[in-house]
């Protein structure tokens, strides 16, 4: 049985929760800068599958990538890190 290569883990905060099963992650990410060694603040959104409905918007999430399950969806929730008060 061949061995499963590690999949990525992002932690992030939902900024959309109104589709069916399926959630927008908002994931921050510090980089230094190249030239001037400044820490800059970059942000990508990835789409994920909620298959219980049970993160809502302002929710710290990690999400764990996944084989492709639609056309933008490559990720799925793993866990609800924090709720959102």
């Amino acid at each position: 049985m061949a061995e499963r290569n590690l999949r990525k883990e992002r932690i992030g905060v939902v900024s959309s929760s109104a589709m069916d099963k399926s959630i927008v992650v908002s994931v921050e990410i510090r980089e230094k800068h190249p030239k001037y060694g400044k820490f800059v603040l970059k942000s990508k959104k990835f789409m994920a599958h909620d298959e219980k409905e049970q993160s809502g918007v302002g929710d710290t999430v990690r999400i764990m990538e996944t084989r492709p399950l639609s056309k933008s969806k490559r990720w799925r929730l793993v866990e609800i890190v924090e709720k959102a008060k």
